[in-house]
């Protein structure tokens, strides 16, 4: 893996083309995200058909030489899960000290199923898990603290504020944006430094439209954080600030 960055990054690097580095080594490390998310997929599917095959077993041959057949491609197919999970933890690692930022999913999830350890949930499997009461890998328990704001770089100070928090509730979930800049980002880095669980909840545009932000507003009250930390940022963050005080959540201002 770190042969594989050094020499995107060296073949990158003072030619025309740096200006594409970080997209290229999201790109990178996206590549073993989405071999992941198909494994994923069949699983589920081998999931099912194990199912179906051990509810029609009648002590036949046949149909125990399937169901046979069917648990040893699950259990190949679990190794495989583990060796991509893998992977792709390994190239997150590079790509944040290569770029200095968390690597994200633009869409889904990032967890690893061997821990919740430093896990990027998306706002949607960790609401539809928290509604089913499945303790599972989209739905970490924890106390919930939600952030919002701009363009705002106080590095030192928001790192300080969320150090403060992480100290107060150990077992702290963030929740935020997702926004790949000011704020939200350093709170991300953070997150991802510290091995805190992320629940990313970014805006629907195609459903929403101008109004996404604010129902992603609405969505992450939802859960009913423990609190709300909030730094100067647009109307999107007075919005949640404001609803926040109405469902009574202790709310942090920086730099207010």
């Amino acid at each position: 893996m770190a042969t594989l960055f050094d020499t995107t990054i060296g073949l990158l690097t003072g030619s025309q083309l740096e200006d594409n580095l970080e997209e290229m080594l999201w790109s990178l490390t996206s590549i073993f995200h989405r071999r992941l998310t198909h494994i994923q997929k069949l699983l589920d599917d081998n999931e099912f058909e194990v199912r179906e095959s051990l509810a029609i077993q009648d002590g036949s041959e046949v149909a125990s030489v399937e169901l046979e057949r069917l648990q040893m491609i699950g259990l190949k197919l679990w190794d495989h899960r583990d060796a991509f999970e893998q992977m792709r933890d390994l190239a997150v690692d590079h790509f944040s000290a290569a770029t200095g930022s968390p690597w994200l999913p633009r869409t889904g999830s990032k967890v690893s199923h061997r821990g919740l350890t430093s896990a990027v949930v998306d706002s949607r499997a960790y609401l539809s898990a928290k509604r089913r009461k499945e303790t599972e890998v989209h739905c970490p328990e924890g106390t919930r603290i939600a952030f919002s704001g701009g363009d705002y770089h106080a590095y030192d100070l928001i790192w300080s504020v969320l150090d403060a928090t992480f100290a107060k509730y150990p077992d702290m979930v963030l929740l935020h944006g997702g926004t790949p800049k000011g704020a939200e980002m350093i709170a991300a880095r953070w997150a991802d430094t510290r091995g805190v669980t992320q629940v990313v909840f970014k805006p629907d545009w195609k459903s929403h439209g101008k109004a996404a932000p604010f129902k992603r507003n609405d969505k992450m009250l939802e859960t009913i954080p423990q609190g709300l930390i909030a730094t100067p940022g647009s109307g999107i963050t007075e919005n949640i600030v404001d609803k926040a005080r109405k469902l009574g959540i202790r709310i942090k201002r920086i730099g207010a």
